[in-house]
């Protein structure tokens, strides 16, 4: 009922929270959002000294940060092209993933530890502190100026004041736009693909197959440790050629991983296969964004972001009372590989389309000035 409470109104608003990020600039959205985060589970902590938690008070929790989630997540996707240049965006991706893997693993253990020694008061009050450093960093993000003309196509500023317009705008700019259209349809399929063999199917498959606790977790791990050194490397190298086919390539191995995870007989090679999903598909996430990123127009960026994070935390909880209906229905196994034939399909809608395939992320060149090389980003777009 919590989870649920939280994801409907982050569905609901989401493609509204990019319209606002492209009308209001997206810091000024990424910062009010946080403070409004920190505020709240920091009066929850507060309020927690002097009563237990109940399961309204955490469904009333999971309502505000799912609404404020769905303004957060399409202004914090636009911000990478707005503090690095576009041949830099692979590697943010990267490190942003690392960190993102980073923060799963050690949040948890954290807030048990909190839990552990102050109860709920002292584990949301530790969860409310982390938020405000996270706010004091944000407000020391600065961004390069918007670009001074707008895009082809644009309504004019008299329409634009409608909001509405501005969303019915986004979404005509998303269908239209040759590589923006099939890399969102992909990664819309892979999403609701992945994410119930991930998120339930594992629960499922450790129960059927007598793993147990221990047995989840390793593949859990496998799959998490992958996708970070995937990310290092990705954060290291910066670009990869050929992003366009390597992208929807890795998509495939990915898709064959989780099937395999389901199909494999023994622990070891589940844990093998999840560990290969994990590392090529991170590879595949970070290059899909990185191509998305530098192919949106920057006035367009929050909305389009929109509907990326939409196919990510919107649609794809969706997947999971359907993976387990179908569970229970036909042997997990075989849902399994069910999930990573709908994985294909994702990665050849990619490769399917002429733009997607010809995509490159943009070179770093070497040019000389004052008789010192230096490193320019070129600003070719996607």
């Amino acid at each position: 009922m919590v989870m649920a409470a939280a994801a409907v109104p982050r569905a609901v608003l989401m493609l509204g929270g990019g319209v606002l990020a492209d009308r209001l600039g997206p810091r000024r959205v990424v910062i009010g959002s946080d403070a409004v985060r920190c505020a709240v589970v920091l009066a929850v902590a507060f309020s927690l000294v002097f009563a237990a938690p109940g399961l309204g008070l955490l469904v009333a929790v999971a309502l505000v940060f799912g609404a404020v989630d769905a303004l957060f997540m399409p202004a914090v996707g636009a911000l990478p092209p707005r503090i690095t240049g576009r041949s830099q965006l692979a590697r943010v991706q990267g490190m942003r993933a690392l960190a993102i893997r980073i923060g799963n693993t050690t949040g948890p253990p954290l807030g048990g530890f909190a839990m552990g020694v102050g109860g709920a008061a002292a584990a949301f009050a530790l969860a409310g502190t982390l938020f405000a450093v996270s706010l004091v960093l944000l407000t020391a993000v600065r961004l390069a100026p918007p670009p001074a003309d707008e895009p082809a196509g644009a309504v004019p500023d008299a329409e634009r004041a409608s909001p509405w317009r501005d969303l019915t705008d986004g979404l005509r700019y998303v269908r239209r736009h040759r590589l923006l259209r099939p890399l969102l349809l992909s990664g819309a399929l892979s999403e609701f693909a992945l994410n119930g063999p991930l998120n339930v199917g594992l629960v499922l498959l450790a129960g059927e197959r007598g793993w147990g606790a221990s047995g989840m977790a390793w593949i859990v791990s496998a799959f998490g440790a992958g996708a970070a050194l995937s990310a290092l490397a990705v954060t290291v190298l910066g670009r990869l050629p050929r992003a366009g086919l390597v992208q929807p390539a890795a998509l495939l191995g990915a898709s064959a991983g989780i099937a395999a995870v389901g199909l494999a007989p023994t622990l070891g090679g589940a844990v093998a296969a999840a560990g290969a999903s994990g590392l090529v598909g991170s590879v595949s996430g970070g290059l899909s964004s990185g191509l998305v990123q530098t192919a949106a127009d920057p006035a367009y960026l929050g909305r389009v972001t929109s509907v990326t994070s939409l196919s990510a935390f919107g649609v794809s909880p969706l997947s999971y009372p359907l993976f387990g209906a179908a569970a229970a229905a036909w042997g997990t196994g075989f849902v399994y590989a069910l999930c990573g034939v709908l994985g294909t399909l994702g990665a050849a809608v990619a490769l399917a389309s002429p733009a997607v395939r010809r995509a490159e992320l943009p070179r770093t060149r070497t040019v000389r000035a004052g008789g010192r090389a230096a490193r320019a980003g070129s600003g070719a777009g996607g």
